[in-house]
């Protein structure tokens, strides 16, 4: 495997570490234990860091004028990027809004 093929899949690989790491802070969170909760966006925080160096990789390739080819594999890392911080902003929120509520 390599090329775009590769790209994709470490990007998938990396927001899905990372979306798994939200779940379990949003559940510690419903528990009330919030300082565990932020460790594990905390450890999303670096999965997503990962993708994005894979995703900031291909934006650079382009800008220099290399062909980047889609697939609909691709498109799904990209949409599961984006949906993955997303989700990792709201937990943010509903974390400090369960804090906020003690």
């Amino acid at each position: 495997m390599e090329g775009m093929e590769l790209a994709s899949f470490q990007i998938i690989g990396a927001v899905g570490g990372a979306r798994s790491k939200i779940t379990e802070a949003l559940q510690l969170a419903r528990q009330r234990k919030f300082t565990e909760a932020y460790r594990k966006i905390d450890e999303a925080n670096h999965y997503l860091s990962e993708g994005h160096k894979n995703h900031v990789n291909l934006i650079q390739k382009e800008a220099n004028g290399e062909k980047i080819p889609m697939s609909m594999l691709f498109i799904h890392a990209e949409d599961q990027f984006m949906t993955t911080y997303l989700l990792r902003d709201i937990a943010y929120e509903m974390v400090a809004l369960w804090k906020a509520t003690k």
